[in-house]
């Protein structure tokens, strides 16, 4: 019996996605299908950014916030699976919120650049470019991160030792695995 396919995309979304407040830049480009859904561009960015989807995260979307569903949460949030970026997305340079660890607050940027014709001999979704290595999760932040950097590079540093054991030795905050991250991502489906 074949396999069911799904029907294929009307358009493709080319997304910038910056972490904000990040010095140099950290950024990802990636191009997915218009109906992809925010639970699953959750899992895209984790991977591309270089993220372990530990820790909550949500979308903020023309003032609604979107997310898993939970029990716990302060104020109600609209379930992420039920919907898709082609429910909101205008045209080029539609802008929403993403943000991933609470307590670190990881805030990213997301920006539509372009909307593409979809390439038959693509599988979507793809990482086409991206800068700089991710943080450390739980490393404080941004404003964390920079004294990770900062402690790394100086084996004078107070913390140099501390930080050099607890990332396990070698840290290049300027590498990039873009084939790495493109095999991650065939495996979304």
């Amino acid at each position: 019996m074949p396999t069911p396919t799904s029907a294929p995309p009307t358009a493709i979304y080319q997304l910038k996605i910056t972490l904000r407040d990040s010095h140099p830049p950290l950024w990802r480009r990636v191009l997915v299908r218009d109906d992809t859904t925010l639970a699953k561009l959750n899992f895209i960015i984790q991977i591309a950014m270089g993220w372990s989807n530990s820790h909550l995260h949500d979308f903020t979307i023309l003032g609604e916030r979107y997310s898993e569903p939970s029990p716990e949460d302060g104020e109600p949030v609209k379930d992420e699976r039920r919907y898709k970026l082609n429910q909101f997305v205008t045209g080029a340079k539609f802008k929403f919120a993403y943000q991933y660890d609470f307590g670190d607050s990881w805030d990213h940027a997301v920006v539509v650049e372009k909307i593409l014709p979809p390439d038959p001999g693509v599988r979507y979704p793809v990482c086409v470019a991206g800068k700089h290595a991710c943080p450390p999760e739980d490393v404080g932040g941004v404003w964390g991160y920079a004294g990770f950097l900062e402690a790394l590079a100086d084996p004078n540093h107070a913390e140099h030792e501390n930080y050099w054991e607890w990332i396990g030795g070698e840290f290049d905050p300027e590498a990039f695995d873009l084939e790495g991250v493109n095999t991650l991502l065939k495996q979304i489906r």
